[in-house]
């Protein structure tokens, strides 16, 4: 089953790896971006430029969609403000379209206390304000839902792959050209990775499913579940320079949240690289069979490779 889909945040990474996604499945694509960014949407889409908090607008282009997917992520520094009134947008095109959302949830909602295996039963405790921003906003779909929206979530780790933005290049490769590398937790912990271009994969698989589905459904998307070892060893052959690990510290980050915005968001989030875990796939695996899954190295090389052609231009 495929049909038509809008985008919202077509033209950042989930929505772009999304975008062609859905348009290499055969679906009728509309990527919404902000205004002057169409270049930057996924060719053999329909561009809409607008801003994602005009009601109207992304009503309009939502218009005969089957799919409204969520893929907008402002600003670390601005997420608070504007995480929820883009979920509201979101869901408000999806509703007065008659379209299935889909939203892209992530561990943040689990809390200090995340169990080392996640599922689809666990309780949502989030112990930190994007946590729990993150669970409003889940709350306020599934509240739709039970007006008569259909929705689902597929809730994922980290994402690497598809462009700048992450933990990857924001951290750990950020001193590659000296030979060093920094991973933000313990070396032989297990940490829940997803690679976009896969995530953006079983997005369109489990849309091609929506049909069966209930109004509301959540499944958990099994990425590359892997130790610091592990991860830095597939980036360590990916790239010629030959590198040394080095722990991120932490202590700085703590010490800077208070004047600094960017050191306070990731400071709430530092339990996630101090807790083991991974996420458990089973439901998802019994909707759609085999989950999209790229091998680690070669995730691993595709993704610099990527950000390397993005720094050359």
């Amino acid at each position: 089953m495929s049909g038509r889909i809008l985008v919202l945040g077509a033209a950042g990474r989930l929505g772009f790896a999304a975008a062609e996604a859905f348009r290499d499945a055969g679906w009728v694509v509309v990527s919404l971006v902000r205004p002057g960014s169409s270049a930057r949407a996924a060719r053999g889409t329909q561009v809409v430029e607008a801003h994602a908090l005009d009601r109207a607008t992304v009503t309009a282009a939502a218009c005969d969609a089957d799919v409204v997917l969520h893929a907008l992520n402002p600003p670390v520094t601005g997420w608070d403000v504007l995480a929820l009134p883009l979920a509201y947008a979101a869901i408000d095109a999806a509703e007065k379209s008659g379209a299935t959302l889909l939203f892209p949830g992530n561990l943040y909602n689990f809390g200090k206390g995340l169990p080392s295996v996640i599922d689809e039963t666990t309780p949502m405790q989030p112990t930190a304000r994007k946590g729990s921003i993150r669970v409003l906003m889940e709350q306020r779909i599934r509240e739709a839902t039970e007006r008569g929206m259909r929705a689902v979530v597929l809730r994922a780790g980290d994402f690497f792959g598809s462009g700048r933005g992450s933990w990857l290049d924001l951290v750990i490769i950020k001193d590659l050209p000296s030979g060093t590398l920094t991973y933000p937790g313990p070396f032989e912990l297990m940490h829940e990775w997803a690679y976009v271009p896969d995530l953006a994969q079983a997005f369109v698989q489990v849309a091609e499913k929506r049909a069966g589905l209930a109004a509301y459904e959540t499944f958990g998307f099994p990425g590359h579940a892997v130790t610091g070892h592990e991860f830095l060893n597939a980036v360590a052959q990916a790239t010629p320079v030959t590198v040394t690990a080095k722990r991120l510290s932490w202590w700085m980050v703590h010490a800077l949240s208070p004047f600094m915005k960017v050191s306070r968001e990731l400071s709430e989030i530092a339990y996630l690289w101090h807790a083991p875990h991974r996420i458990a796939g089973d439901k998802l695996r019994s909707l759609i069979g085999e989950v999209p899954h790229t091998p680690l190295k070669e995730a691993v090389r595709h993704a610099l490779q990527e950000l390397a052609r993005e720094q050359r231009s």
